[in-house]
């Protein structure tokens, strides 16, 4: 007998949720049941479309209202890519209809409020997950293995990290990230968010001590009350020496790599974000040194290139599929994966830090972890 289905609502109709249609479709443990948009020709044509990829059997419903959806009876979890500045409220009425959660990021406007979210969805026993996609991958799990082997890097000493991607005119006249009080923190929340993650993955999760954050430029929206950081960069600072720095932008070419160095080696990725097209993921690691025989100087790289059997994506093995079946899975156990919802709120902490720090023109700012705003 073939095993029941998480059943999925979509709250919104945002581009990448075409994208998360597919991983719930190529998840293999889960179908979408139905959409909701404000606007239900908008739902319909957006189930039209997908559908017309990765279609579900029988057809997801269209509703105009995101309430109708969360009373569906016959929904078990919601996937909500709505923007930041109303994300929160419709997380804690999901919570409230006993709806799971996976949430777009960054998850909140404030600390306060991500506590707040976090609290409902512990209340109401319903199980929490940003969509970090990379988290979920097999290749991060290799990254792991190699980071914890003791000798390939040793221990770390600084990871840097760069996410950025050049938009265009229209981008800025009418994307809800270049609106503050849609997006608030721009390019922080939308970019910086995978580069505070992975800092903190690759710490085991240690919270930096302190952080300094820059806003490089900045754009004010004609329908925006503030401006949001286009372009901005950050140190992150631990008791031990250890440190980590990011740089995200709107306004630059289009990168997403990470380097860690460590005492024995370095291990870079050119893609950590979104995998390169293509059937593997991969990663390299590298130790170099250089010889010295009389006048001849020769720097040798000693390099490895690690690869792993996993489709970039649109594929049942592609991490966004990955992070749907990991999370019906937990839904299905019957337990919550407290991990999950900890680790939203610590990128969530770091992230507010660094915004606080660039408030104050790069001076450092501690990272709270009381849940205060």
């Amino acid at each position: 007998m073939d095993k029941p289905l998480l059943r999925w609502g979509i709250l919104g109709t945002a581009n990448i949720a075409q994208k998360n249609w597919k991983a719930i479709w190529n998840s293999q443990n889960g179908r979408v049941t139905a959409v909701a948009s404000r606007d239900f020709e908008r739902s319909r044509r957006f189930i039209k479309e997908c559908q017309a990829q990765a279609p579900f059997r029988p057809a997801p419903r269209a509703f105009a209202s995101y309430e109708d959806l969360l009373a569906a009876p016959d929904i078990d979890a919601v996937y909500i890519p709505l923007p930041t500045g109303i994300r929160g409220y419709w997380v804690k009425r999901a919570s409230e209809a006993g709806k799971h959660v996976v949430c777009e990021k960054p998850c909140a406007t404030s600390v306060v409020e991500l506590v707040e979210m976090l609290a409902a969805c512990q209340r109401n026993q319903v199980q929490f997950l940003d969509d970090v996609m990379f988290m979920h991958s097999r290749r991060l799990q290799r990254v792991r293995k190699v980071l914890d082997d003791g000798k390939t890097v040793g221990p770390i000493r600084r990871i840097t990290s760069a996410f950025t991607f050049r938009a265009d005119e229209e981008f800025f006249a009418s994307n809800i990230r270049t609106q503050s009080g849609l997006e608030p923190d721009g390019c922080l929340g939308d970019l910086g968010w995978y580069c505070i993650r992975f800092v903190l993955w690759a710490m085991n999760w240690k919270v930096p001590e302190r952080v300094t954050g820059r806003i490089l430029s900045e754009f004010k929206h004609a329908r925006s009350k503030l401006s949001v950081p286009t372009e901005f960069s950050a140190e992150l600072l631990y008791p031990d020496g250890v440190s980590g720095s990011f740089y995200c932008s709107f306004i630059t070419g289009d990168e997403q790599w990470v380097n860690v160095s460590g005492e024995r080696g370095y291990l870079c990725m050119p893609d950590f974000v979104l995998p390169f097209t293509g059937s593997q993921t991969a990663f390299q690691t590298g130790s170099p040194g250089l010889d010295v025989q009389g006048c001849d100087f020769e720097m040798q790289p000693r390099c490895r290139r690690w690869v792993v059997k996993e489709r970039s994506h649109s594929h049942p093995t592609a991490q966004e599929s990955q992070l749907f079946r990991h999370f019906a899975e937990q839904v299905k156990s019957r337990t919550l994966n407290p991990l999950w919802p900890e680790i939203a709120l610590k990128t969530q902490q770091v992230m507010q830090a660094c915004r606080e720090s660039s408030r104050r023109q790069g001076r450092p700012a501690k990272v709270d972890q009381a849940g205060r705003a």
